[in-house]
C-alpha cells in the first residue's frame, strides 16, 4: 500500500498540518512520551490527567476549538490493520511523540452506510506534527511507522466523546452506527468491534500494513 507524506497533496483532503504552538507542542510531547505506556495492542484513554492539566491543553482549546471545552487523551500501543473506520460531528487534534500511520477515507465516499477499503489512504504523520483531522475524515485507531515501534499518539476532542453511550431509539440506519458519545463506527467483517455488535460495513480486504512497514 503506498504510504502518502503530508507534504503530499492528497493530505489536504483529510487533515491540515497545525503551525505555531512550539512551546505547547514540547510540553505535550514530554508529558505523552514520559506518562503514558505503549502497551502490546492498542489502548485508548479519551481524557488523560497528565495531559488535561496542561497549560498546552487550556492554550490549545482557547483557539483551535474557540474555546469549547475539550478533553485530552490519548490513543497509544502497537497496530498495522484498518479493522474499522469512524467519524465524529466535530475535528480531531492529533499529536504523536512517534511517527504514526493514519488510514483514512472520506465520509461522501460511503454509499448506503457501506464504503469499500480501496477508497482507504495511508499517511506518514511524522513526529511532533499536530494535525487537526476533519470532521468529514473516517478514521480510527493509528498504526505504527515501523515493524519494531509503537505509536503514541495524543487525541483531542470535544469534551465527552468516547465517553459513555448515549440511550436513544435508533430511529434510521445511521443511528445503528452510534457506538459511543459523538462516535458513529463502521466495522470490517473481521475486525473484533463487528464482534462486538458493531455495524459492519467495510467492504474488501481487511488492510493490514505490516508488509509496507521497515
Amino acid at each position: 500500500m503506498r504510504i502518502y507524506k503530508i507534504t503530499d497533496p492528497e493530505f489536504t483532503d483529510y487533515a491540515r498540518v497545525i503551525e505555531g504552538y512550539e512551546s505547547e507542542k514540547q510540553e505535550i510531547m514530554e508529558a505523552l512520551a514520559s506518562k503514558t505506556p505503549i502497551p502490546e495492542g492498542t489502548e485508548y484513554v479519551a481524557e488523560d490527567a497528565s495531559l488535561q492539566n496542561l497549560d498546552a491543553a487550556k492554550a490549545i482549546s482557547n483557539t483551535l476549538f474557540g474555546g469549547s471545552a475539550m478533553q485530552f487523551g490519548w490513543c497509544n500501543g502497537h497496530n498495522t490493520k484498518l479493522n474499522c473506520l469512524e467519524y465524529h460531528r466535530s475535528s480531531e487534534i492529533n499529536f504523536g511523540a512517534t511517527d504514526f500511520i493514519a488510514l483514512v477515507a472520506k465520509r461522501e465516499e460511503v454509499k448506503d452506510f457501506r464504503i469499500s477499503s480501496d477508497c482507504v489512504k495511508a499517511f506518514l504523520i511524522p513526529k511532533g506534527t499536530m494535525i487537526e483531522m476533519y470532521a468529514t475524515t473516517l478514521h480510527y485507531a493509528p498504526c505504527q511507522a515501523s515493524l519494531n515501534s509503537g505509536f503514541q499518539v495524543m487525541v483531542g476532542l470535544p469534551a465527552g466523546t468516547n465517553v459513555g453511550k448515549p440511550e436513544y431509539e435508533a430511529r434510521n440506519t445511521e443511528d445503528k452506527l452510534l457506538t459511543a458519545t459523538n462516535k458513529w463506527l463502521i466495522a470490517h467483517a473481521e475486525a473484533p468491534e463487528a464482534s462486538d455488535g458493531a455495524w459492519v460495513g467495510i467492504d474488501g480486504e481487511n488492510i493490514d500494513i505490516s508488509s509496507d512497514l521497515l
